[in-house]
């Protein structure tokens, strides 16, 4: 029969916030250099120095609870940054893979927010107060990463990367291709020509 209890499950949450955190100390400096806007670049790298100071936290939280900080392997925080990572290697365009670095980040804040809120509603109702100051404060700088990828998106990556999408569509359109396109062009039309009986 399951007796785990509540307190039991909220230790299990927080080791997994706590290895979330270190994961993601090794993947922001990858994102951090895959980003080509240098506003999204500074972003990832203060962020960066905010997820340390994050398990630094975690820590005191744990302290708090009498328990030894360990963490409990994140499958969630470790797919969005599989997806990411795969993002990278895609070969977007400057301007589209800044875009797509903003969207996985995102994505891990959403993961993180959601994780967090948890964990400061279940610490409250168990009376965890010093664990609720602790968490409440990463809880508010996940939201205020988070608004900066906005604003970033916003504030003109994202259109960047549609114009750029734009241009390739206008280039279809008009024949308009690339130096190989037309190589490959050539070469097609004189494969069409040989083919053509001769005049007698």
């Amino acid at each position: 029969m399951a007796d785990k209890t509540f307190h039991e499950a909220f230790l299990d949450e927080l080791r997994d916030a706590y290895d979330a955190e270190k994961q993601l100390i090794k993947a922001l400096p990858k994102m951090a250099k895959a980003a080509d806007d240098d506003e999204l670049r500074s972003a990832f790298e203060a962020h960066l120095a905010e997820t340390k100071g994050h398990v630094a936290t975690l820590e005191q939280v744990f302290a708090s609870l009498n328990q030894k900080a360990t963490g409990k392997h994140c499958d969630g925080i470790a797919g969005i940054i599989e997806e990411g990572s795969a993002a990278i290697e895609e070969g977007f365009d400057e301007a589209t893979l800044d875009a797509c670095l903003i969207a996985g980040g995102q994505r891990a804040e959403h993961y993180e927010m959601a994780a967090y809120g948890s964990l400061i509603a279940w610490a409250k109702t168990m009376g965890h107060n010093a664990a609720v100051k602790l968490l409440e404060g990463i809880l508010d700088e996940e939201k205020a990463a988070d608004q900066k990828l906005t604003k970033l998106a916003e504030g003109g990556i994202n259109e960047r990367a549609a114009q750029g999408s734009e241009s390739e569509e206008e280039e279809i359109e008009t024949g308009s291709t690339s130096p190989a396109g037309n190589r490959s062009a050539s070469r097609s039309t004189q494969g069409v020509k040989a083919t053509k009986p001769a005049r007698r």
